[in-house]
């Protein structure tokens, strides 16, 4: 035992420290029990306007919470039926106070976020609960809406396919429900808008984040990405992937800081290497040498090379590091990226950086045209908006660190309500994975006999078609459960339960369906109400809980009702004989990377208070344990002399296997804080990009914004053109001056930049500035009287296209410059202090673009009624004869030529030099 382990001995974990905190709270909620059953059900609702005014008096949250979560349990057990338990009321105050509940597998999560969700929406600030996926989110809105709605609660549901204005609505409610992605791409939009009435959102007061490790820590790898159409896709990618197929290969695992390869001379023998621990593929020498042939180029290296380059090594990535039906499943002519922790295919996500392309050219689909990132996130910069954040899971504790460092979250261990009864028995560890296969079947053949259901872990879809192909052989019946049965996915869960089930899944994190010992009534009535004839969708409503008046749906409820409580009672006999059989069965085929997946496979047995098993199956062939695991496990078993079909059992075996996961989730956590460090600095200059833009959008009269705007920008200009310090006003570029102003003003009179001897000899910048804004004012007073009162309207528009615009150029060059900046480490540079000064420099060049652009554009927008009078009323005036027929000849017409352009007519002078005057007396322009 650790020196941690002991000082919890004596003291206990912080769990129970804080908990003792906590149980006085608890107390008082359930002392209110008895007032709060007195009251008529119009004296319960009339309790949340009670609280309110508390709150405007200057009460806080706290101080109400005791009659506030008291009001909400005897609620529950009017509308629900169910009444939350002490230890649910525990995970409540958790939830509260802006912490993580880790609360176990079918320990009512879902009941226990309405207790805080309930206490903070009296603030009217709006309370946001986000689900992992939309069919969660509307079960839960609709089920616990009628406990808010009961007690005078609006409630809303933001999932797929909702319009603006329903999305609007729904952010408004007291309480909103939604999916982490759908709530991300909102907030992306809002900051797109051109008109603050479009936005959705109002604010991020208070968030609950259900499956809270599986969106701010799994999903947190990937960041959001609203993209517009890009470049086509080139036939490089084609060409890179029939040159990548030629090549050979070898796989290596990097350890302290040196390839591990039987020989170095062997490396002459490969055209790339792939390190399986860091995911890479790498050219080497001889692979240089062919691509330089293949392709006739006599450096790939050289800067002119790099999109080639580029190409080249997402080839042999796609090829050598990612693997089909584990990182990803080809369906229906499409590419799906496999999430790696929960198993299912992850539609409409695609690898960043001309990866996914690469996969489709190696899978021979259509290769997809890139994407341009319009706007981006990383979750957890979203998440960290939120005034208060909350998240409720039953695995959390592995990643507490994390939680705490990113999130400045602690997690707090809820006790279950019934004692766990689950036997997690030590790691067997085999040989190899062939032995290891043959004794998961072997024992999952014994349970299956005695009537004990199964449910078999896997990784990967690959191996559970290889463990399903065993078991088929040995004729036991089973189900299969990965991202190419997905649509099965509620059935074969529901069913896992049965007596003598044997289900294999491939990673059962967050699946949102129990299994029930027995078998699972509500499945069975369903199934029978799809025999009886009842639509998808009459069914699906039946089971829903949305209030209505359809007799349709009351008349399908009423059935349901009764079909469920009839199998509830034939189930009965066969769940005692599954208890007798030892309960549920969890065989772990390989442990993951991380130990939080493995125990949410594990606490899918013993759900509440029931008896169960797991254990996991290990082998010496398994991923973790070739790349991770230490190399005295595999001697010991050398030493032991084993043969393939022996097994070890012994905690400090099973204690070093958990060791290398460690090693392996505090490698991720670097990569995850590594990508985070970077995404950080754009997320400073998104704030303040954001900002901007609310003010913006906020603001009626932009007219001394645009007149500062105009005088920075004037006072830039000129400063490029006076020289060094030193130099007099006769010194000064004038010409190049003129020439540049007038590019941004347009046309502007004789007399402009014109000074008398005596001005010139005072001339400083300021002075000079002055000059030229006094110059574009008058200019601009013409612009205003051109467009009226639109004038406003029209500054509002330009500066917001031309942010948008440049934010999206930005956000490209930052991912350019974050490509490239880990070159610097050769040179002793820290990445990331490079990158900070690099992005600053890139931000303020962008800055001062936006507002050069932003005058540019003001000075030559002109209203779309004189812009059509001119495309009709030119050619006639013009092309017409004294006798009114219009001339044969055609005018040439200028459009979008600047003064220093090369002229259209091919003299190969600047256009300022050579037809300009001829065309504006020719009306040309």
């Amino acid at each position: 035992m650790g020196i941690k382990g002991i000082i919890e001995k004596v003291i206990g974990t912080y769990s129970d420290r804080e908990l003792k905190k906590i149980y006085p709270i608890v107390d008082k909620v359930l002392e209110q029990e008895p007032v709060m059953e007195k009251k008529s059900d119009t004296e319960l609702k009339a309790m949340t306007e009670v609280f309110k005014k508390r709150l405007s008096n200057g009460e806080t949250l706290d101080d109400i919470l005791p009659e506030a979560f008291a009001v909400c349990r005897e609620a529950a057990w009017r509308v629900l039926g169910m009444k939350h338990f002490p230890v649910q009321v525990v995970g409540g105050v958790v939830l509260h106070q802006g912490r993580i509940a880790e609360m176990k597998t079918g320990e009512g999560k879902t009941l226990v976020a309405t207790l805080p969700a309930y206490l903070n929406a009296l603030e009217g600030k709006g309370v946001h609960i986000v689900t992992v996926n939309d069919y969660l989110a509307k079960r839960d809105s609709e089920w616990m809406g009628k406990l808010y709605s009961f007690l005078g609660l609006s409630v809303g549901l933001i999932i797929h396919d909702m319009d603006n204005a329903e999305r609007k609505r729904a952010y408004s409610a007291d309480i909103t429900y939604g999916t982490n992605n759908e709530m991300g791409f909102d907030y992306l939009r809002d900051n797109m808008v051109i008109y603050k009435e479009n936005k959705v959102q109002r604010g991020h007061n208070y968030a609950i984040v259900d499956e809270v490790d599986s969106i701010l820590i799994d999903e947190a790898r990937t960041p959001l990405i609203i993209s517009g159409m890009g470049d086509k896709s080139t036939d490089l990618y084609a060409q890179a992937d029939r040159f990548a197929k030629t090549l050979k290969f070898k796989k290596v695992v990097e350890t302290d800081s040196k390839v591990e390869v039987e020989d170095e001379d062997e490396l002459n023998e490969y055209d790339y290497i792939v390190d399986e621990k860091a995911k890479t593929a790498m050219l080497t020498p001889r692979g240089v040498k062919k691509a330089e042939e293949a392709f006739h180029v006599e450096n790939l290296t050289d800067p002119a090379n790099m999109t080639l380059s580029h190409h080249i090594n997402q080839a042999i990535k796609a090829i050598g590091v990612m693997k089909k039906d584990k990182d990803y499943v080809v369906k229906d002519g499409e590419v799906i990226i496999v999430d790696e922790f929960t198993g299912r295919m992850m539609f409409g996500r695609r690898y960043n950086d001309g990866l996914h392309q690469a996969i489709e050219a190696k899978e021979g689909v259509t290769v997809e045209n890139e994407s341009k990132t319009l706007a981006t996130i990383t979750f957890q910069n979203y998440f960290r908006l939120y005034k208060k954040l909350s998240g409720m899971t039953g695995t959390a504790q592995t990643e507490e660190e994390e939680f705490q460092e990113i999130y400045k979250l602690d997690v707090i261990v809820i006790p279950t309500n019934r004692p766990l009864q689950r036997e997690d028995e030590h790691d067997s560890v085999y040989k190899t994975e062939d032995a290891k296969f043959n004794a998961v079947i072997n024992d999952a053949a014994a349970a299956h006999e005695k009537g004990q259901p199964v449910l078999i872990g896997t990784v990967s879809i690959e191996k559970s078609e290889k463990l399903s192909k065993m078991l088929r052989k040995r004729g036991i019946k089973h189900n299969v459960l990965n991202a190419k049965f997905h649509d099965k996915e509620a059935e074969i869960v529901a069913q896992a339960g049965k007596k003598g089930a044997v289900t294999i899944a491939t990673n059962m994190a967050g699946r949102g369906t129990d299994i029930v010992l027995g078998g699972n009534a509500e499945f069975m009535a369903k199934h029978e109400m799809e025999k009886m004839g009842f639509s998808e969708e009459l069914i699906n409503q039946a089971t829903g809980f949305a209030e209505t008046d359809d007799q349709e749906i009351i008349e399908a409820r009423k059935t349901f009702k009764e079909l469920n409580d009839r199998f509830k009672s034939e189930i009965e006999p066969e769940q005692k004989e599954v208890l007798e059989a030892g309960g549920l069965n969890i065989m772990g085929t390989e442990r993951h990377e991380s130990r939080r997946i493995d125990n949410q496979l594990r606490g899918r047995s013993g759900r509440q208070g029931d008896i169960g098993k797991s254990k996991f199956y290990i082998s010496l062939e398994d991923d973790l344990m070739r790349l991770f695991a230490p190399e005295r496990i595999s001697k010991v078993m050398n030493t032991l002399g084993l043969e393939d079909d022996d097994a070890i059992e012994s905690k400090m075996l099973s204690g070093a296997i958990e060791t290398a996961q460690e090693r392996v989730e505090g490698k991720n956590f670097d990569i995850r804080k590594n990508v985070l460090q970077f995404d950080d600095v754009n997320n400073q200059q998104r704030e303040i990009i954001y900002k901007q833009r609310d003010q913006v959008l906020d603001g009626e009269d932009l007219r001394d914004s645009i007149m500062k705007m105009m005088k920075d920008v004037f006072s830039g200009v000129i400063g490029l053109y006076i020289g060094d310090k030193g130099n007099t006003p006769e010194e000064w570029d004038w010409e190049g001056l003129k020439d540049h102003l007038e590019t941004i003003l347009g046309e502007m009179p004789e007399d402009f930049l014109k000074f008398t001897d005596v001005e010139i000899d005072k001339m400083t910048q300021d002075r000079l500035t002055d000059y030229v804004m006094e110059d574009a004012e008058k200019k601009y007073a013409e612009k205003e009287e051109m467009f009226g009162d639109a004038m406003r309207e029209v500054e509002r528009i330009i500066l917001l296209r031309v942010v948008d615009q440049k934010w999206m150029d930005h956000i490209d060059n930052m991912e350019q410059l974050r490509q490239g900046i880990f070159l610097r480490a050769y040179a002793q540079h820290d990445p990331v202090i490079e990158y900070k000064f690099e992005a600053m420099d890139m931000f303020e060049e962008m800055t001062e673009s936006i507002k050069e652009d932003t005058i540019k554009h003001l000075f030559h927008v002109i209203p779309q009624s004189k812009i059509e009078r001119q495309q009709v009323a030119k050619p006639i005036a013009e092309n017409a004869g004294g006798d009114g027929t219009v001339k044969k000849k055609p005018i040439r017409r200028v459009t979008k030529i600047g003064r220093n352009d090369p002229c259209p007519c091919g003299s190969g002078k600047k256009y300022k030099n050579c037809c300009l005057d001829k065309d504006r007396e020719n009306g040309n322009i």
